[in-house]
């Protein structure tokens, strides 16, 4: 469980990288989960919908205000710190109203080169893999 910016997804990487590598098992095994808090909060009169995306945030303005921001609250969570435990229990904790992402590996020999390429040592992979594939990226600015 990691934060729902893409802090938290970098932190995710991380976290896979230790389990492929040094537990393996774990994955091939399927016991390897992420817990996906959500990312905002939203809220309009007595109606209020926890968004785990930016998208299901335009969903809720579109639902409920024809798309409108006017008259939304928005609650953006920098971090897991940010929710109280009851919020954090129910949307993130709880088995019956958790959000869980099951880690597999469909390529081993797939997998092996891009963590390999990712998180090595050698720099020049890394960039151009950055550089071909930067205006796909999710960013949270």
């Amino acid at each position: 469980m990691t934060d729902a910016d893409v802090d938290g997804s970098h932190i995710d990487t991380l976290l896979m990288t230790l389990f492929y590598r040094y537990m393996p098992e774990l994955i091939q095994n399927g016991h390897l989960f992420i817990a996906t808090p959500p990312l905002y909060r939203c809220s309009i009169g007595k109606n209020e919908e926890y968004c785990y995306t930016e998208v299901d945030r335009m969903r809720f303005m579109e639902k409920y205000n024809n798309g409108s921001e006017q008259g939304i609250h928005t609650q953006r969570y920098k971090g897991l710190g940010e929710m109280n435990p009851t919020q954090l229990k129910e949307t993130t904790m709880d088995p019956n109203s958790r959000l869980l992402k099951q880690v597999t590996i469909e390529d081993a020999a797939g997998a092996d080169y891009v963590f390999s390429m990712l998180m090595g040592e050698d720099v020049a992979p890394r960039r151009e893999f950055i550089e071909q594939n930067a205006t796909f990226a999710n960013i949270d600015a």
